[in-house]
């Protein structure tokens, strides 16, 4: 397990080198340029049109379908992930997660409207599209096996990374260390596993494969109701983080800009390993801030694809919200809690003495930051993280489902072989380590990221003439 491991690692360090970050990186701040920086002006109206009600063909609500996203993007990225992303590249990780969230919501928008104006309806009347149908149709049949390409590694990260290992292994983790006295159920090698990882498994297993049975519909319901819930109460304990720690927050902004640019390392007189420090930042920053926001990813426009609109523009403005509360709020809550706990030294010896990372390390910066005996937060910790991912399981299906339909022109088949795979995915995520499962879905992320950002640099005119003729049309949204 430790060779596959290392294996995995080496693989993630190229799919997430310098040139996929550029390529990120470059692609939103192309599509802010093109969409003349809608995430800056039209954020207002973007958040207005969440609950408007949807006009035109299609099958879901704007609302439903934002749910179904979120559903998707708010999972252990939000809890899990900001914690391996700061204990691998240190608090400016969450400097990169921020910049990569500022200029994805530009391309968020950019792929969701994409999606709508090229999505294409079957002869049974549902609708199919994303990235897949955007680079066939928006780029040419030419460029069809760039499509092929997206959609083979978009089934594949929802079967082994994103939506499969990492939700469950993220889950199992919060509910083993809630009930760290379950005792030891079987041992494998040099790992033993607890009754509370293997219940914890089975249960989520089984609810996910009820769930899934069901299709879009039922996915998109259970989201509408679990999502937002979930999402207010995480919100509230970051809230009280925050206001409970108002003092020590300015310290907590400096570590990450000096974590960010390598300036903690210069004061030391490390300045030859600054270079390596910023890269680690920023390539752990971007890498788990597109986990999280999966803005460029190509997943948010397979949801957005259905939607009932004739205005691709008016559900482009919608989903790129999700952006914005998925990374710049929900994950800078989990960040700030993590970083203000930094900022302690008796923190910092219990952090370095233990080596925590992914839940242990978001659990017990919470519980130093609020105070108390711990055990309340990591309870309400393992609820939240359980629904969020619990959800994540849900969307992601959905996600790779629309994938195979592209590949195999809708043989329900194939589907329902993959659903099984799926379901026995999520029953092993459980035993393989946490760095493993994200750095195994941060390899396929990067991978779908890299045909779907090829075919939005190359659209971001038609970006823009869209854009444009959307608001001269309606001048009263200027």
């Amino acid at each position: 397990m430790e060779k596959f491991s290392e294996i995995v690692s080496t693989i993630d360090g190229y799919v997430w080198g310098v040139p996929t970050i550029i390529l990120i990186l470059a692609t939103g701040l192309i599509l802010t340029i093109a969409a003349r920086g809608i995430q800056f002006t039209k954020l207002g109206r973007a958040f207005k049109g969440i609950f408007r009600k949807n006009e035109g063909q299609g099958e879901l609500s704007g609302f439903a379908a934002l749910c179904t996203a979120l559903s998707a993007t708010i999972g252990t990225g939000n809890i899990v992930g900001v914690g391996t992303a700061i204990a691998a590249g240190g608090p400016g990780a969450l400097f990169w997660m921020w910049i990569a969230a500022i200029l994805g919501t530009a391309t968020k928008y950019a792929e969701c409207m994409l999606a709508i104006k090229y999505r294409e309806v079957k002869p049974d009347g549902h609708i199919l599209g994303g990235p897949f149908y955007t680079i066939e149709k928006g780029m040419g049949s030419k460029w069809k096996w760039l499509a092929v390409l997206f959609a083979v590694f978009g089934a594949l990260a929802g079967l082994l990374g994103i939506g499969t290992m990492t939700q469950i292994n993220g889950i199992t983790s919060a509910v083993n260390m809630t009930f760290s006295n379950s005792g030891t159920a079987f041992v494998i090698g040099e790992n033993a596993y607890s009754w509370a990882t293997v219940i914890g498994g089975a249960v989520v297993t089984l609810c996910a494969a009820l769930v899934i049975i069901g299709g879009l519909k039922r996915i998109s319901k259970v989201a509408e109701k679990v999502v937002p819930a979930m999402a207010i109460v995480y919100i509230f304990l970051g809230l009280s983080v925050i206001i409970m720690n108002a003092s020590k927050v300015p310290a907590a902004f400096a570590l990450i800009f000096k974590s960010a640019f390598g300036w903690k390392a210069m004061a030391g007189g490390a300045a030859g390993w600054v270079m390596k420090q910023v890269l680690d930042s920023m390539r752990k920053g971007i890498a788990r801030g597109i986990f999280s926001n999966e803005a460029g990813l190509g997943s948010a426009p397979i949801a957005a694809a259905p939607v009932q609109t004739n205005e691709p523009v008016e559900q482009g403005l919608v989903n790129m919200t999700g952006t914005v509360i998925d990374t710049l709020i929900v994950c800078t809550m989990t960040g700030l809690a993590i970083v203000l706990a930094m900022t302690d030294a008796g923190f910092m010896d219990l952090y370095n003495a233990n080596g925590w990372k992914g839940i242990e390390l978001t659990a017990n910066a919470l519980s130093q930051v609020l105070g108390g005996d711990g055990v309340s937060v990591h309870f309400l910790l393992m609820l939240c993280l359980a629904f969020f991912a619990f959800t994540t399981i849900l969307g992601w299906d959905y996600y790779s489902e629309k994938c195979l339909e592209y590949l195999t022109n809708g043989k329900m088949g194939v589907v329902m072989v993959y659903r099984i795979l799926y379901i026995v995915a999520v029953a092993i995520g459980p035993y393989f380590t946490v760095t493993t499962v994200f750095d195994i879905a941060d390899i396929f992320n990067g991978l779908m990221a890299i045909p779907n950002c090829i075919a939005l640099i190359v659209l971001a005119g038609v970006v823009a003439k869209e854009t444009k003729t959307y608001f001269d049309k309606y001048p009263s949204l200027q």
